[in-house]
């Protein structure tokens, strides 16, 4: 059974930075691209971050050059370190091991609790 716990969240000023972190067990781990997904209130869930195997990353527009996504497959543990947050960061933070299918990136496991995340102006 796949398990994924997010965990890192918190409440911070604009400016700041955190760092999440999401433990992956119950699936290799290794060969699994991960995304980090966030949902604010009242909007739908959105990509932030996505991390292949190989270590190779893409961004949403509105988080490049301030989060960066990495994993530790020894850990089985994937992280967004998260700079120069901004308001508009605050949400529910997701991750997930995905799959490419014919309708985009097919979430593999169900999904965690999540981490909220809090950014005041």
């Amino acid at each position: 059974q796949v398990q994924l716990v997010e965990s890192g969240g918190g409440l911070v000023q604009a400016g700041g930075s955190l760092r999440l972190s999401c433990a992956v067990s119950g699936l290799p781990f290794t060969s699994n691209v991960m995304i980090w997904y966030r949902q604010a209130p009242g909007n739908q869930r959105e990509f932030v971050a996505r991390i292949n195997g190989a270590g190779g990353t893409n961004y949403a527009d509105s988080v490049k050059g301030r989060f960066t996504i990495s994993r530790d497959n020894f850990k089985q543990t994937v992280y967004l370190q998260m700079n120069n947050l901004k308001p508009e960061d605050t949400a529910l933070y997701y991750c997930n091991a995905v799959e490419m299918s014919t309708a985009g990136w097919r979430p593999l496991a169900s999904w965690g609790q999540g981490t909220q995340v809090t950014v005041s102006s």
